[in-house]
């Protein structure tokens, strides 16, 4: 019945015609939708928003992070020795699998170990190199014998850092330390990209359905352990790229929810969400930001990243583009995080003036003589939205600056790849804070290789500074340390920030919970039918 009820709606979609979600299904069968298919459902390896919103439902870690706070997950306890260096996880002895074996404590040892394995690549791995031995075993100097990653029997976990980090009791509920299935992964490498009893988790739903390109079924897994706790029975998640029809099949009654991280609400829709008092925004732990290949021939130079950052009117981007609740953004670190909540600029918004000198300091110093040699390539993935904001700053930098701009447009999975292989002069991402602390939007720029870096660049006093901030006991120094550190790296400008996100999102009427979180995804054991 499932079955013919997609066939019908996609016939439905085809023809433009709109059935409201009331009359088509129950309303514990949510209907939502992603911009892009998702590069890869191993939680291990992958590095994106889209793959992430799928991710943290058909998975549970030892913790959750809900509303800015730990809940017990997997783990129904744990304590912290009085160093702070030992943490001791104790696991529920009712989890399971979606394929019926139990989750023990064995399947996080694997599972975390694999991510720190040098032969698994992952990009997130050095979220866990503050535990024992993980970074040399990462970087292919130790064992993974000697990492601090034991498990004690079937239902209990030991973890010991090498240093003191009130942060670290977050990091289990991360999505990159979400726990696998050992045979499954070891099986077969495609395990993660089909749908089906082959693949395993242990979440409160299972992936039953994935036709590539087309849409994504998650369903119920009433092996769940709290699955008595759960209303919502079902997800169809279909892909549509475009924004407009996004916000179409929303208006028409055919979507439940939309914004991130399930499709986005459109530009030119904020309006009219706005005015009937659909529109909400949460706060978000993210930025919105371009990166810069720092070892192009032209981006090398740090004056000429500098005069391109402060010749963007980042207000004027919000007020009159984007339409929202967003900030502009002259630091890295957003004001939700904890000790960034004051605002610490490190440049003025729409400074044409000092931008011009920063151009005329970097044309000089490359050999140039006028601002129209420049020409600058700024890459983006498909998105209208992305397009409209590229355009605006192409717009500024031409007249402020007078340099040429062109814009590269590529779909999402190209897109990933170009950037991490820096095949880019400037290009378009954003990046969203996991956990309540500031080492997850720094820690990416320790060194070159270090995964999510895409910049290559590094600085030898940003590194000891944030080195410094991990061995920093005292939390308000350890804060400064980093902030120090931000300084650094807003000197050299590898990255120039515009705004800090608002989650924008609208949602039928009859749902509770039915919202992004502070980090940017939603767990649909917690949405609810409204009375």
């Amino acid at each position: 019945m499932k079955r013919l009820f997609k066939l019908l709606l996609a016939l439905l979609l085809a023809l433009n015609v709109g059935v409201p979600l009331a009359s088509a299904q129950a309303p514990s069968d949510l209907n939502l939708t992603l911009s892009s298919e998702p590069p890869s459902l191993d939680p291990g390896v992958t590095n994106d928003s889209t793959s992430v919103a799928i991710l943290h439902n058909v998975f549970e870690g030892l913790t959750n992070n809900v509303d800015g706070e730990v809940e017990p997950g997997v783990a129904e306890s744990w304590e912290i020795s009085e160093d702070g260096l030992v943490y001791t996880f104790h696991l529920r002895d009712n989890v399971v699998w979606s394929n019926g074996d139990p989750v023990t404590a064995h399947d996080f040892e694997y599972s975390w170990k694999r991510v720190l394995n040098p032969d698994t690549a992952a990009q997130n791995s050095t979220v866990l190199h503050i535990i024992q031995g993980a970074e040399a075993y990462n970087t292919g100097e130790g064992t993974a014998d000697e990492v601090g990653i034991k498990a004690i029997d079937d239902y209990t976990l030991e973890v010991t850092l090498e240093h003191p980090a009130p942060y670290f009791i977050e990091l289990p509920g991360y999505y990159t330390l979400l726990p696998v299935h050992q045979a499954t992964v070891e099986a077969s490498d495609a395990w993660a990209t089909e749908a089906g009893d082959g693949y395993v988790s242990n979440g409160p739903y299972i992936l039953s359905e994935w036709n590539h390109n087309s849409d994504l079924t998650l369903s119920r897994n009433d092996a769940y352990w709290d699955n008595a706790n759960t209303t919502i029975d079902s997800a169809f998640i279909q892909i549509i790229e475009s924004e407009a029809t996004q916000n179409a099949e929303y208006q028409a009654g055919n979507l439940s929810y939309l914004g991130a991280p399930f499709g986005s609400v459109s530009l030119d829709s904020v309006d009219l969400y706005r005015a009937n008092g659909e529109l909400q925004a949460n706060p978000y732990s993210a930025i919105y930001w371009y990166k810069v290949n720092t070892t192009d021939e032209i981006m090398q130079n740090a004056n000429i990243r500098k005069a391109l950052a402060l010749a963007i009117n980042r207000q004027e981007l919000i007020d009159n583009i984007l339409k929202s609740e967003q900030i502009p953004a002259m630091s890295l670190v957003p004001p939700v995080v904890k000790g960034f909540e004051e605002k610490h600029d490190y440049f003025q918004d729409a400074d044409f003036e000092q931008a011009r000198q920063y151009l005329a300091q970097g044309l000089e110093e490359l050999g140039m003589s006028d601002p129209s040699e420049l020409t600058i390539n700024l890459s983006i993935n498909d998105s209208e939205a992305h397009s409209a904001v590229a355009q605006f700053i192409q717009a500024g930098w031409t007249t402020e600056l007078g340099i040429n701009t062109n814009i590269d447009s590529t779909e999402w999975q190209v897109y990933l790849d170009k950037v991490s292989n820096l095949d880019y002069q400037v290009a378009r991402l954003g990046w969203i804070g996991a956990y309540n602390d500031a080492t997850i939007f720094l820690n990416q720029y320790r060194a070159v290789d270090t995964g999510n870096n895409d910049t290559g660049w590094e600085n030898p006093d940003f590194t000891r500074l944030m080195n410094e901030s991990d061995q920093e006991q005292d939390d308000a120094q350890r804060i400064q340390l980093m902030k120090d550190a931000e300084a650094v790296m807003m000197e050299d400008m590898p990255v120039i920030p515009l705004y800090f996100y608002s989650n924008d999102f609208v949602t039928q009427a009859g749902y509770e919970n039915l919202e992004p979180n502070a980090f940017g995804y939603i767990q649909l054991k917690h949405v609810t039918l409204a009375d």
